[in-house]
């Protein structure tokens, strides 16, 4: 029995569109080629063994995808790179993983450490698109149901340190492998209805994987190189997109371009979006809802665990703010420091899969990974909320982002959604600062709206504005505004560069 990602593609319609870049595309019959030729150069050229490393540093292109699944194929463990990174911090992941064999493109050369430290820790650089390009035409010797699975190890943003490379737990054989992969598009309502487009970057776990899900279970990928809302509303358009994953950085830029009378919108064939990886704002999703229906479906996770809950638009309008229920195999409660359940109304979450003893580990941390496992199937992903008795979860924020004021916990999340809920606010950070007698004190950056200035409103004005929806002891000392939050392309504010810039007590603005 040989071990195929795509034998109902192939049956049916081997010639019709399987990926895109939008400048490129393949057929099902041209990416079945090229990811099997692709494992093969992995083992028979290049010499790799499975449980071998290699990492991409690839932009949004088809070959990314191509690499990705191949590695997989061939037993690999897999480590994409955020080309967003310094090459100093590529370099960093490249000698951590242990990779013998990195595959970039000529965008993202620049991120490669020099020949010489190439050549010292043994490993080869190739340009991904000369390798695919000079694939044999003839057909590669097809994998067997039980040749050995990869997986891919992905790290974390380290917001806290180096990041660490974290290997969720996988399948031992390769069909295995592709039954759970598309399992899990099955569970995350990915089951090939229709054009699944990718908005975010590939090497993201979110955006990168859930596409995979969907393109095994047989939707055609459409990758979009970078965001910007017209590629996306033309790529819907054009394409017929029905399932995409977006993050609420997105949903906010929409709006506005939608306020403002974007043309040549055709929305109706999307019928399902996935969205999670930062908090979104109850003004910015119900807007969301409103305008292209309840389609929405909203997820909480993290790299490490993977999706745990989920929760529908109607749902959502039923239970406001609610990241939704845990999905089949997980149970999620509030416990202390040793995962021990407390029955406290609010805390520190912990996750317990009804399976896997171990869900994920980190690479070559095994005192780490002791740590986040505080007894087997437990693990927490450091986040504090509540699980009300009808199994709706809310987050409050991250145990990390808590601010400690005068021995009081206050959760930047909350005092950011109030501020969200002003009119003219369309974004806000909101973290701790050093203050000399309560040890913390409370600092927000907010971004107003393009047509409402300083002039019009006061950083005193908001906080008249917060006195009337939180304690006084939450609303921010001091406010400042800029013109953009910086965030990822994930979505994610980068609270340390605002700490860098904007990190001195000061006293309240007017």
């Amino acid at each position: 029995m040989s071990a195929a990602y795509f034998e109902d593609q192939l049956a049916h319609h081997p010639d019709e569109l399987a990926i895109t870049d939008l400048v490129r595309q393949r057929s099902w019959r041209e990416l079945d080629h090229n990811v099997t030729a692709l494992a093969r150069f992995f083992q028979n050229n290049i010499g790799l063994q499975p449980g071998d490393h290699i990492a991409l540093i690839i932009g949004n292109r088809l070959e990314y995808i191509e690499a990705m699944l191949a590695g997989l194929l061939a037993g690999l463990w897999v480590t994409p790179i955020n080309t967003h990174l310094t090459a100093g911090e590529a370099g960093y992941i490249l000698e951590d993983c242990g990779a013998r064999l990195v595959l970039f493109d000529e965008a993202h050369q620049t991120l490669l450490p020099s020949i010489a430290d190439l050549q010292t820790h043994n490993l080869s650089a190739l340009n991904i698109e000369t390798v695919v390009n000079e694939l044999p035409t003839a057909s590669a010797q097809p994998f067997a149901a039980d040749d050995a699975a990869g997986g891919n190890m992905l790290y974390t943003s380290g917001t806290t340190g180096r990041p660490k490379g974290v290997k969720r737990a996988k399948p031992d054989r390769v069909d295995q492998m592709i039954e759970r992969l598309r399992g899990l598009g099955t569970t995350f309502g990915l089951t090939g209805r229709g054009p699944h487009l990718v908005t975010g970057p590939l090497y993201h776990a979110a955006p990168g994987m859930f596409a995979i899900y969907d393109l095994l279970n047989g939707a055609p990928m459409v990758i979009m190189p970078k965001w910007n809302c017209d590629t996306f509303f033309s790529a819907v358009r054009e394409y017929r997109v029905a399932t995409t994953h977006l993050v609420p950085t997105m949903f906010v830029r929409l709006l506005e371009a939608h306020e403002q009378g974007a043309t040549n919108v055709d929305l109706s064939s999307l019928h399902y979006v996935l969205h999670g990886a930062a908090p979104i704002t109850k003004a910015v999703k119900q807007a969301m809802i409103e305008w292209w229906g309840p389609i929405l479906v909203e997820y909480w996770g993290a790299t490490e665990s993977g999706v745990v809950t989920l929760v529908t638009s109607q749902e959502w309008v039923d239970h406001p703010g609610t990241v939704g229920k845990a999905i089949d195999n997980f149970n999620v409660f509030v416990g202390d420091e040793h995962g021990n359940p407390t029955g406290a109304a609010e805390g520190l979450l912990f996750c317990r899969h009804k399976v896997l003893e171990r869900v994920f580990s980190y690479h070559q941390d095994p005192q780490k990974t002791r740590k986040s496992h505080p007894q087997p199937f437990v693990f927490s992903l450091g986040d504090i909320g509540r699980v009300e008795n009808d199994g709706f979860i809310y987050l409050s924020d991250r145990e990390s982002h808590m601010i400690i004021s005068g021995g009081v916990n206050i959760y930047p999340s909350e005092v950011e959604q109030a501020l969200m809920e002003h009119e003219a606010v369309v974004d806000a950070a909101v973290f701790g600062i050093p203050n000399p007698e309560w040890g913390e004190e409370v600092k927000a950056v907010v971004q107003l709206r393009s047509d409402i200035g300083p002039d019009n409103v006061s950083t005193n004005d908001l906080r008249d504005f917060l006195r009337e929806r939180i304690a006084g002891f939450k609303v921010p000392r001091s406010i400042q505004f800029v013109e953009l939050l910086p965030r990822t392309p994930t979505g994610k504010v980068q609270v340390h560069k605002l700490k860098e810039q904007y990190g001195k007590p000061a006293l309240p603005n007017n």
